[in-house]
């Protein structure tokens, strides 16, 4: 063999050989890594930690981002109470909140689904234009022969959902409700068992109504051959559907105070009446009075009265800004959404020739005053935080809208 044969021989030979080992140290470090990930596997099947040095390459970030927690919001019923919904909504749209899901019942699924389609300003400012302009015959028309009668005779319900529809297709434009931009739950009341059904997929319009079919008011609603009507019947602050999806923060949106207190009864059917709502509230001071550990319940509550019945759309307007009230104080307390809420200008010193003081006006959320009735919760509390009772909202600076009776809370 000639002297440039050997060489080049010998140049190819060594080639080959790096080559080879390449190969090997890849082919090693393939199996290594696909032991590691089996081993990751296997360790989280069995509910332990894997080491993090062991399912990572080397230095490499890891690129799960670390779970934050998920935030719900919760919209309760309460009829034509619901305008108190728009302007916490309006509020909260204001400032850059958005849930990673919304549960919704009654009234609370109309205004729920409608957020989750559009969790803008625009949008919220659309469903108030919806709100303004509903008058009590668009809902429940009046013929010549209306009253009390109504209720005896045999049919599903005094009014039919006609006119309920037309709206809630006017304010909630996608067709179904895995459509919507955050994740949307409505819950009803099946007729078959008489007990939850939650609605997260299908025609949103059909869902929305049956959550709101309020009974003997609006006739049942029957979807793929069985029958709802009002989700408030058995959640209708659905607070615990949150829960169980794993929220670590609720922030539910109530059209009356937590706390029901009956009026006197003075008549057989008002007992009646009061027993029902005694019963559809006692499930959330029951959710409340058991919150997880880690759980942060936020509430914004409606106030007493405002409404003459459930029927009555007349003080929506008045509604709405009590709504934003509410709402206001919420977000400037516990920090909600991505835009700051502004901090309170200081008040201005009054002259020598004045008769009284004025203290200033300060920012600290930790002396903000509970007026508003908003509250925060979390299961870590003192014992009796977590009592609803204990957050009565009060009157405030603004006024109800005359002498009023007992609203219907659980639509």
């Amino acid at each position: 063999m000639t002297p440039a044969a050997t060489a080049t021989f010998a140049v190819a030979f060594a080639a080959f050989v790096v080559a080879a080992l390449v190969l090997v140290v890849l082919t090693l470090r393939f199996l290594v890594r696909q032991a590691s990930a089996s081993r990751a596997r296997w360790l989280a099947g069995q509910g332990a930690v894997p080491d993090v040095d062991a399912t990572t390459d080397g230095g490499e970030e890891d690129e799960e981002d670390e779970d934050e927690g998920m935030t719900a919001l919760v919209l309760a019923g309460g009829s034509t109470r619901g305008a108190i919904q728009i302007g916490m909504l309006q509020v909260l749209a204001e400032h850059g909140f958005v849930p990673d899901r919304i549960y919704g019942s009654s009234v609370g699924a109309i205004n729920g689904v409608g957020f989750a389609g559009d969790p803008t300003r625009e949008g919220v400012e659309r469903m108030t234009q919806v709100w303004l302009g509903i008058r009590r015959e668009d809902v429940y028309p009046q013929g010549r022969l209306h009253g009390p009668w109504l209720y005896l005779q045999q049919r599903d319900a005094v009014f039919a959902n006609s006119g309920l529809r037309a709206i809630v297709e006017e304010g909630i434009r996608q067709e179904r409700l895995e459509d919507t931009v955050v994740p949307v739950e409505v819950v009803a009341t099946s007729l078959t068992d008489g007990g939850e059904h939650w609605f997260t997929r299908g025609p949103a319009i059909d869902a929305v109504l049956a959550s709101a079919a309020m009974p003997a008011i609006f006739p049942p609603v029957e979807i793929d051959g069985e029958r709802y009507i009002d989700g408030g019947v058995v959640a209708n602050v659905p607070l615990q559907r949150a829960i169980d999806a794993g929220a670590t923060r609720i922030v539910v949106l109530l059209c009356s105070p937590p706390v029901f207190e009956p009026p006197v009864s003075r008549r057989p059917v008002e007992g009646m009446v009061n027993a029902l709502f005694i019963a559809i509230h006692a499930r959330f001071v029951r959710d409340m009075a058991h919150l997880p550990e880690g759980v942060e319940v936020i509430l914004c509550t409606g106030p007493e009265g405002t409404t003459r019945d459930f029927d009555d759309f007349s003080t929506t307007e008045h509604l709405i800004a009590l709504g934003r009230a509410e709402a206001s104080e919420v977000v400037r307390r516990y920090g909600l959404g991505t835009v700051a809420y502004p901090a309170p200008l200081p008040v201005p010193a009054i002259g020598a020739d004045a008769q009284a003081p004025v203290a200033p006006v300060t920012s600290d959320p930790a002396g903000a005053s509970d007026a508003s009735g908003a509250a925060s919760v979390t299961s870590d509390a003192p014992p009796g935080a977590s009592d609803p009772g204990d957050r009565r909202p009060s009157s405030g600076s603004t006024a109800a809208a005359g002498p009023v009776t007992q609203p219907d809370p659980a639509t």
